[in-house]
């Protein structure tokens, strides 16, 4: 069992910037990959960063490429997104995953998952 804790979420005006945290516990953090996704009002839940267990492989959506960042510190078992350049379209609740071995991009390979943290960014 892996118990996972979004933080960091809030209201920010557009191209304002939040960092997300997302802490791990109970099994060994870096046998895993992390990933964050993101749903808004109505619609479905969508890929957003994912990073591989040693942290040295990435993958984001086009849609956050060159304005959110993915790390992860497994020393303190946390994965953080750095989002930069918000904008009103990124508005949703904001949940952090996990899942053994490598990452991918599918909502539905990932075994754990956060209770999600909501992000609202105002024009």
């Amino acid at each position: 069992q892996v118990q996972l804790v979004e933080s960091g979420g809030g209201l920010v005006q557009a191209g304002g910037s939040l960092r997300l945290s997302c802490a791990a516990s109970g099994r060994t953090f870096s046998n895993y990959a992390m990933g964050w996704f993101r749903q808004a009002p109505g619609k479905e839940r969508e890929f957003v960063v994912a990073i591989s267990p040693t942290g040295r492989s990435t993958n984001a959506a086009d849609s956050v490429k060159g304005r959110f960042t993915i790390s992860r510190d497994n020393a303190k078992n946390t994965v953080y997104l750095q989002m930069n350049s918000l904008k009103p379209e990124d508005t949703a609740v904001y949940y952090c995953a996990v899942r053994p071995d490598y990452l991918t991009t599918r909502a539905s390979d990932y075994n754990y998952w956060g209770q999600g943290t909501q992000v609202t960014v105002s024009s």
